[in-house]
């Protein structure tokens, strides 16, 4: 009877670091940097650099465009206007999706290599089922492979020409559904990055 407590407590427990694993990896890990010298509220105007770092061989991309979508909108919720000269700031992207592998080991529950028998009866029979064996343990190795994807936004001061914001976005477990919806996925990850904006939006 407390051996199979004992295993159910387990089956619990690895069920719950499982379920706050999986929604550690949905949530993208997000860091920014600014220019602790440049100052942001004076900045009205922005646009794209032309060709953009998510733009393929002279090209722009389907990636390119909804970056550039996601972006305009929260530019332009901060007070900024696109325009097609002479702008204050300029916005330009990278994106990456790799594969990758990880390992990791833990210890696993095994039944006892010991026969029913010989805890039930014969030399342990003492025992009567008034108490069970010490659990056994074994080490695991779990191999996974994944994607990690990798978002980098930079905004660019246009007449100092000078980096003066970056937000990075990695999301180290992209899955198909987050593929198949690109769109959502991009607009989530500007967002992200755009929530540790200097300049927020104003409240409503």
């Amino acid at each position: 009877m407390k051996t199979h407590h004992l295993k159910t407590w387990l089956a619990l427990t690895a069920a719950a670091c499982v379920l706050l694993l999986s929604g550690c990896a949905n949530t993208p890990y997000v860091r920014v940097a600014s220019d602790p010298y440049a100052n942001f509220a004076p900045y009205q105007t922005f646009a794209f650099v032309n060709p953009l770092g998510t733009n393929r061989s002279g090209f722009q991309t389907l990636v390119s465009q909804q970056l550039k979508a996601a972006t305009q909108r929260q530019l332009e919720a901060r007070g900024l206007q696109l325009v097609a000269s002479a702008p204050q700031l300029l916005v330009n992207f990278n994106a990456s999706i790799v594969d990758k592998i990880h390992g990791s080991t833990m210890p696993v529950l095994v039944q006892p290599a010991f026969g029913v028998g010989f805890y039930g009866g014969g030399y342990y029979g003492c025992r009567g089922g008034l108490y069970a064996p010490w659990p056994m343990y074994v080490d695991q190795t779990v191999v996974s492979n994944y994607k990690e994807g990798t978002l980098n936004i930079d905004i660019i001061d246009a007449a100092r020409k000078q980096l003066v914001w970056e937000g990075v976005v990695i999301d180290d477990d992209v899955t198909r559904k987050e593929l198949a919806d690109l769109q959502g996925s991009i607009d989530a990850a500007v967002a992200a990055a755009f929530a540790r904006y200097p300049v927020p939006p104003p409240r409503k």
